[in-house]
């Protein structure tokens, strides 16, 4: 798939997710929640990378690891559209620059 149905699928969920917190809580999450839910996000992803080690029994690792890494990233995408930043430019544009670090750090 490529990377901008990607971010269109992510949208419709985020629209989904828009009205179900507007008719269970009132109101729709901020950028200052969703940003909140995504460090929740990382701290679960952070466990699961430390039992897929063997430091932390998770059953399941694995698929858990799977899905929270596929929900990391839906989050960085409704981030990134909550604040009108073209992700995939942004991430060509620093996948160039770490490179041009890397190459010139190799050189010293």
């Amino acid at each position: 798939m490529e990377f901008q149905k990607i971010i269109e699928r992510a949208m419709q969920i985020r629209q989904q997710c828009a009205a179900f917190e507007k008719e269970s809580y009132g109101a729709v999450w901020t950028n200052e929640e969703l940003a909140l839910g995504f460090v929740g996000d990382v701290g679960d992803l952070a466990k699961l990378v430390v039992a897929m080690e063997g430091k932390r029994n998770i059953p399941n690792a694995e698929e858990k690891l799977a899905h929270e890494l596929a929900d990391c990233l839906w989050s960085v995408i409704a981030l990134a559209n909550a604040h009108n930043i073209d992700l995939e430019q942004a991430f060509l544009e620093t996948m160039d620059s770490l490179e041009k670090h890397i190459r010139v750090s190799m050189k010293e």
